[in-house]
């Protein structure tokens, strides 16, 4: 199929004189024309970045946003605007099936299409826009097709995620009839959180390595009624060292989330660069990060991460791989050293820790964790990090030896803990660890 739009775009090209390149409605790329010529200018930033990073800025969808194109039902003219990159003016044609946009055409303008009537005020088009607007029809067709096949693998993803283990063979066959031959690849699941749930309508999966379904999962939905248990524990828990730790942020700030599964294909259960391609570039999405964390403070100062689970071959096992891969996400968001994509068999002790079930913070560290005291936490997360000897733990904070004592003893007086203690030391470490998450 990504074939068919190559051809379309070619078409569009070959049309109009000017090279033209395809994004879907969120301004992923999906395909381009060759453009002839030595004119650099002609790779204006905005079009280079485009095809370099598969993917616009938000800044640059804003801009183009702000035109209007996503209400326009027949091509319009942009205007070039060097400040925001775009040295050359565009003429943009809206992809469209049955009322719904799908992406949109762009068409680099050198000076020959200027005087080139597009078809608004009354006037009718010029018959090169109107062959080019069938392709586009053509395209935004192809484009809704897709979007529905890419649905129904989605849900029935989901359906196999969030089912009960007494269903869970039922729903891996449908899973399995879906993908056909694909299913009998080694297969990832990659998990984004937070992600921004879907509008009804369903947007085609992003043209990526191996990407074979994608589901959005809401809050109250993101985990079977009898999740599989975490697997066991290997390697030991990963320790900050002589890095700085950030702050501790508030707690269930991720948990609760909304959260974006992914499955992809691997070549072999060794090669997850194709399930890093996906997880980064779905981390660019403007429906990844943001939204409203508990307690009224701003996520986007938490940004979004991504998590691998690990790569299975029974489509039963795709549960427990998504549980891995979302405790592997909330990791990385917790932790930024581990992000922002945190393979599962990397995250050390938060492998435990996610497994967990939420509860409130015992009531010892519970004043610690306040925000008027969220320097101490930080002062006894980075002590306790670097194992309980002090030289490293100062430098890493970057104060003096007496200074983290003096802490240290407020932290004690504070919980009532005693940091000699092994007992007590373990306590207040996965109390830290745990209000990350």
């Amino acid at each position: 199929m990504r074939g068919d739009y190559q051809q379309l775009v070619d078409e569009i090209s070959a049309a109009l004189g000017a090279p033209a390149t395809l994004e879907d409605r969120d301004f992923g790329l999906i395909a381009f024309g060759a453009h002839e010529g030595d004119d650099d200018l002609v790779m204006d930033p905005v079009r280079t970045r485009s095809i370099l990073q598969r993917r616009s800025t938000a800044a640059v969808r804003a801009w183009f946003e702000a035109f209007g194109i996503a209400r326009a039902k027949t091509a319009l003219r942009i205007p070039p605007d060097p400040a925001a990159g775009v040295f050359k003016g565009r003429i943009c044609l809206p992809v469209r099936h049955r009322g719904i946009v799908q992406g949109y055409v762009w068409l680099l303008d050198d000076g020959h299409l200027t005087d080139l009537e597009l078809g608004g005020g009354g006037a009718p088009p010029d018959p090169r826009i109107e062959q080019a607007m069938e392709s586009a029809s053509g395209i935004g067709a192809l484009l809704a097709a897709e979007a529905r096949a890419g649905a129904e693998l989605g849900d029935l993803l989901r359906t196999l995620l969030v089912s009960r283990p007494t269903e869970r063979t039922a729903a891996a066959a449908a899973l399995r009839d879906g993908l056909r031959s694909a299913a009998d690849a080694p297969l990832l699941v990659v998990a984004v959180t937070p992600w921004d749930v879907p509008e009804t309508d369903h947007a085609p999966l992003p043209n990526l390595p191996g990407l074979l379904a994608a589901c959005a999962l809401p809050a109250a939905n993101g985990a079977a009624e009898e999740p599989p248990g975490p697997a066991a524990p290997s390697g030991t828990p990963a320790a900050s060292g002589g890095r700085r730790s950030a702050p501790v942020p508030p707690m269930r700030a991720t948990a609760d989330a909304p959260s974006l599964a992914a499955l992809v294909r691997l070549r072999s259960p060794a090669a997850l660069a194709a399930a890093h391609t996906v997880a980064e570039h779905l981390l660019r999405s403007p429906r990844a990060g943001g939204g409203p964390a508990p307690g009224g403070t701003d996520a986007r100062t938490l940004p979004g991460a991504a998590g691998l689970g690990t790569p299975v071959r029974d489509l039963a096992g795709l549960p427990t791989a998504w549980h891995e891969a979302l405790a592997a996400a909330r990791a990385a968001r917790a932790e930024p050293r581990l992000g922002p994509v945190a393979e599962w068999d990397t995250i050390g002790a938060y492998r435990l820790l996610t497994g967990l079930p939420s509860v409130e913070p015992d009531p010892p560290v519970r004043p610690l964790l306040t925000p008027a005291h969220s320097e101490l936490a930080r002062t006894a997360e980075v002590f306790l990090d670097c194992a309980g000897q002090a030289g490293r733990a100062a430098q890493a904070l970057g104060i003096h030896r007496q200074t983290l004592y003096y802490r240290l003893g407020r932290v004690e007086k504070l919980t009532g803990l005693d940091l000699d203690e092994g007992g007590d030391r373990l306590l207040l470490h996965m109390a830290l660890k745990t209000a990350r998450l």
